[in-house]
């Protein structure tokens, strides 16, 4: 065979292992399968794209949804006519609906322990609290003006609780997590970030998901830093939540970016990457996994954004080999 043609196929043959345009390969890892039977839809109920979901005490998974609307910028003035809320039963059940006429670009969810709703809105530049009904209890920053310091947000992202502090991922456009006092008192802010997406707690840390830096930041609860863990595939870490014990759980994009497709990653408490299972879904423009939530009977609850769905998994017996 010609040493050029020969050479052309080795190339074309190194470029297809290697990824495109440089990318690395694909991770092979198990298939998750979800649990297509969950939840139950009325018609009504039709999801947009799913942007956030969070697990409360009793067990009810609660997802937010943009309805017709996509993210398209310059964001919209108008708000979204339609609930964006949706409050589903452990078994699938819809329970309730609210949030129309709310949201412009509504992003996290997060319950806390008294059972309030807090709520990002990337295009107010704000964060809401409500009751379990739909009233609006609190509001954090100014409609519409972005800032990083005490009044404002940069597209916040997501919510967590520490003790009776909310910490805050802000966000898109802003590089921190701020912390405010249940009255909305602003307390302090840290970090450094480049799109701080998602923030959880456990007992002794705070796991920040630094989505464009493709890793996990780890401090302890006065915000000093403790770790950093890199995604072994080199993926944007979009959603974490601690499995206890010093355990973690994180969804990722698939193939170190923004490809379609998605991974949720186990690390154990000494920071190994343990395992990890593949949750792509088919689909058209599915899937990435934007959000991560864990229920009291252990199941996994995931958003896809371009998929308009969120998806119940169960995920096999836990170790920490």
């Amino acid at each position: 065979m010609n040493r050029t043609v020969l050479g052309l196929i080795c190339g074309f043959v190194a470029l297809a292992l290697s990824g495109c345009e440089g990318e690395p390969p694909r991770e092979v890892v198990p298939v998750l399968a979800a649990d297509t039977g969950w939840p139950t839809i009325p018609a009504d109920a039709k999801f947009g794209e799913v942007s956030a979901v969070d697990v409360d005490a009793e067990g009810n998974v609660w997802v937010l949804h943009r309805a017709g609307r996509v993210w398209e910028e310059p964001f919209p003035e108008a708000p979204i006519a339609e609930p964006t809320v949706i409050k589903f039963a452990p078994d699938g059940t819809l329970l309730a609906q609210w949030g129309a006429g709310r949201f412009i670009m509504p992003h996290g969810l997060s319950i806390d322990a008294d059972g309030k709703v807090w709520i990002t809105d990337v295009a107010h530049e704000q964060v809401f609290r409500f009751a379990q009904d739909g009233t609006l209890e609190l509001t954090l920053g100014e409609r519409g003006v972005t800032a990083q310091d005490a009044g404002h947000f940069g597209r916040p992202a997501d919510v967590a609780f520490l003790g009776d502090r909310v910490l805050v991922a802000d966000g898109y456009v802003n590089t921190r997590v701020a912390e405010f006092a249940p009255d909305g008192t602003f307390i302090r802010d840290w970090g450094a970030f480049d799109v701080a997406h998602a923030v959880a707690v456990d007992d002794e840390r705070i796991y920040v998901a630094d989505r464009e830096n493709a890793r996990i930041m780890i401090y302890d609860h006065a915000g000093e830093l403790v770790e950093e863990r890199q995604s072994p595939a080199g993926n944007h870490t979009y959603s974490l939540k601690p499995l206890g014990g010093g355990r973690l759980l994180a969804v990722e994009g698939r193939d170190g970016a923004d490809r379609k497709g998605a991974v949720i990653r186990i690390y154990a408490a000494d920071g190994r990457a343990d395992r990890a299972f593949d949750i792509s879904l088919p689909g058209k423009d599915a899937s990435l996994g934007h959000d991560l939530a864990i229920g009291p009977d252990g199941h996994i609850y995931v958003t896809d954004v371009p998929g308009g769905r969120v998806v119940r998994f169960n995920l096999p017996q836990q170790s920490d080999q």
